[in-house]
C-alpha cells in the first residue's frame, strides 16, 4: 500500500513562510496525482493544491499566488511552499493521492499567529 507522510508544519507569524513535505513510499512518477488538503478547526477538509505525474499543477483560488506545489522525483517527495501566510491558513495539512485507495495520514499542523 502506498504511504504518504507529511512533515514541516509549525508555528509562524503572519506574513511568514513554511515548506511542507510529503514523502512517498514509492516513486511519485507512479502516482498519477498527489494533492495537499487542509482542515481548520470546525471546518470541512478542503483542497489546497495538486500535482500530476507529468508535473501539471493546480491550486485553490484562496492560495494562488502564495502557495506553490512542487516535487523532487529523486527524493519521492512533494512539497508545498507557503508564503505570505495568513491567520486563515491555520489548519492541519494533509497530503493524499485521491485516486488511490489509501487512508488519510496524521497530517502536519500549521499555526499562523498575528
Amino acid at each position: 500500500q502506498v504511504q504518504l507522510v507529511e512533515s514541516g508544519g509549525g508555528l509562524v507569524q503572519a506574513g511568514g513562510s513554511l515548506r511542507l513535505s510529503c514523502k512517498a513510499s514509492i516513486s511519485i512518477l507512479n502516482i498519477n496525482y498527489v494533492a495537499w488538503y487542509r482542515q481548520a478547526p470546525g471546518k470541512m477538509r478542503e483542497f489546497v493544491a495538486g500535482i500530476t505525474d507529468t508535473g501539471y499543477t493546480d491550486a485553490a483560488n484562496s492560495v494562488k499566488g502564495r502557495f506553490t506545489i512542487s516535487r523532487n522525483v529523486a527524493e519521492n517527495t512533494v512539497y508545498l511552499q507557503m508564503n505570505n501566510l495568513k491567520n486563515e491558513d491555520t489548519a492541519v495539512y494533509y497530503c493524499k493521492a485521491p485516486r488511490l485507495s489509501m487512508p488519510w495520514g496524521q497530517g502536519t499542523q500549521v499555526t499562523v499567529s498575528s
